[in-house]
């Protein structure tokens, strides 16, 4: 697929860049001239991590396999020293990174809710931190979260719970990089046709939340990668904003 999107002589960070929507925006990312910095979690999935720098690199650019725990601020600003070192600064910081789980409320444990807002609020937050701190002028930071935002159902307390804040880093950064020309936004999709969705979910429930979009099917990564692209390049002037690209599934 062709890119309309031109990032030629900048650097990007993909956390969570290895796989599913993460991989496809490194590779788009390099397709439309930048190089990439792309992060990975666990061992598990440095193979994946290896495929798509190999796409980056088939692209003609540079690539770099970076990793480390982001719910530590100090891994979250290695992984930006890391990537600037390889690189050279940072214009275009994007987060793939989450954690989902489908649980009741009264079956919780501490330890899961720590590890759901350790992974979704907490590494969110030290990340458009540090991307503050080490992104040059008139950069990009883009944050994934999830259409779970604006939906009202059951069982996703600790999903969308450690999300929400997402909205509100996103605007009061948006705010305090503006002198810099810094923009500022996150994409919250809906449902997404990965495993990251099928695990927590029934044959059942997976029918319903398709039948909620257009066309009754799920959200693809292939909708998303090229909004993140946009909100890199041509969508600059939108900043402190919250995107909901889910098909109708639902909105404000």
């Amino acid at each position: 697929m062709a890119n309309t999107y031109d990032l030629s002589g900048k650097n990007v960070l993909v956390a969570g860049g290895a796989k599913n929507l993460g991989g496809l925006i490194s590779r788009r990312a390099a397709q439309s001239g930048a190089d990439v910095a792309i992060h990975y979690n666990s061992p598990e999935t440095r193979p994946q991590a290896e495929e798509t720098l190999a796409a980056v690199e088939d692209a003609g650019r540079t690539g770099v396999l970076l990793t480390g725990d982001l719910t530590a601020p100090e891994n979250v600003a290695r992984l930006f020293a890391d990537a600037e070192s390889a690189l050279g600064r940072i214009d275009v910081a994007i987060n793939t990174v989450g954690k989902v789980l489908r649980k009741p409320i009264v079956d919780t444990t501490e330890a899961e809710y720590d590890a759901m807002f350790d992974i979704n609020s907490k590494a969110a937050y030290f990340f458009i931190q540090a991307a503050g701190r080490h992104l040059a002028d008139g950069g990009r930071i883009i944050t994934i979260a999830t259409s779970l935002l604006n939906a009202f159902t059951d069982g996703y307390s600790t999903y969308a719970g450690g999300k929400a804040p997402v909205e509100d880093f996103t605007r009061a950064a948006a705010k305090e990089f503006a002198d810099r020309m810094i923009s500022v936004n996150a994409i919250a999709p809906g449902p997404m046709d990965t495993p990251f969705f099928y695990g927590q979910e029934t044959p059942e429930r997976v029918a319903f939340h398709a039948s909620q979009a257009m066309g009754d099917r799920l959200t693809r990564i292939e909708d998303i990668a090229p909004i993140a692209l946009f909100l890199a390049t041509d969508g600059a002037w939108l900043t402190g904003q919250i995107l909901f690209p889910n098909g109708g599934y639902t909105t404000r």
